[in-house]
């Protein structure tokens, strides 16, 4: 039951994003947007994945908009043109995605192929062959570290390109600030 409360002030709150104007609001909305999406996968037994979600998501990205928010206009600019090729090219690619989904298996489901390839492996062997207890650490730092390597320098350049829009230029430099 929760769940379907969830998802509903998922989409009802995606919807409200989608119409508004005040780019303050909009900001704010996202950030309890990312915050209901964290609440719901800590619900799916998830939560590294809402912790991540909860901290990236609703914290640092908020803040980062509202800082953005700081060196812009606070209303969106109306659009002369309706956009309906955008509109269509969405749809297309929900359909898509829902489609690509319909033959997966069940949430939670014993017979799921993830069960019975790699993750037993992982579960028997991996404190001996690593030497850590964690299986979830042994798994990111170990199996997957390239993969967890590739995602934090993903992350840190991501950062650094953020810092460096917001960044003002002083204008004793001769060069105007971006605003």
């Amino acid at each position: 039951m929760i769940v379907i409360v969830l998802l509903s002030l998922l989409a009802g709150t995606a919807l409200v994003v989608a119409r508004l104007r005040s780019l303050f609001a909009t900001v704010m909305l996202s950030g309890i947007y990312s915050f209901l999406g964290a609440s719901w996968m800590l619900l799916l037994d998830a939560p590294d994945v809402a912790f991540t979600e909860a901290s990236v998501g609703a914290g640092i990205s908020t803040v980062l908009m509202l800082a953005t928010l700081a060196l812009t206009t606070h209303e969106e600019k109306r659009s002369s043109s309706k956009h309906r090729l955008a509109l269509l090219l969405v749809v297309v690619s929900g359909g898509a995605l829902v489609y690509g989904t319909l033959d997966m298996p069940h949430y939670g489901d014993p017979a799921a192929p993830i069960h019975h390839h790699v993750a037993p492996r992982y579960i028997e062997e991996s404190p001996e062959e690593i030497g850590i207890p964690n299986i979830v650490t042994s798994v990111l730092a170990s199996y997957r570290g390239y993969d967890t390597l590739g995602e934090t320098t993903v992350i840190f350049t991501a950062g650094i390109a953020v810092l460096l829009l917001l960044r003002r230029r002083s204008s004793g430099t001769g060069k105007e600030g971006s605003r």
